[in-house]
């Protein structure tokens, strides 16, 4: 279920102002977050965010198509390794 549109979407605090110092100054880094569910504003493009994933930290180029959508949704959690073989684990 989202969030309440009078609400209006839920962006951290910290992050969006490290965001905007970054914009001001005129540099460009890597900035780390625990964040995952932060969505993401229109002031986020152009940046890298290293999105934490419980182990290590993903970092996340951000572009137009991702605004609207949150941090975690870009930094996966679980790693697929794929389907076990027929030959190595199938029993008869």
């Amino acid at each position: 279920m989202g969030r309440s549109l009078k609400k209006g979407p839920y962006i951290e605090k910290k992050l969006f102002d490290k965001i905007v110092a970054l914009r001001d100054s005129g540099k460009k880094h890597v900035i780390k977050t625990w964040s995952r569910r932060s969505t993401i504003p229109p002031e986020f493009v152009g940046f890298t965010i290293a999105i934490h994933n419980g182990k290590r930290f993903i970092p996340v180029y951000i572009t137009e198509q991702m605004i609207g959508h949150k941090l975690g949704e870009f930094a996966l959690t679980r790693t697929y390794r794929g389907h076990a073989d027929k030959k190595k684990g199938g029993t008869k």
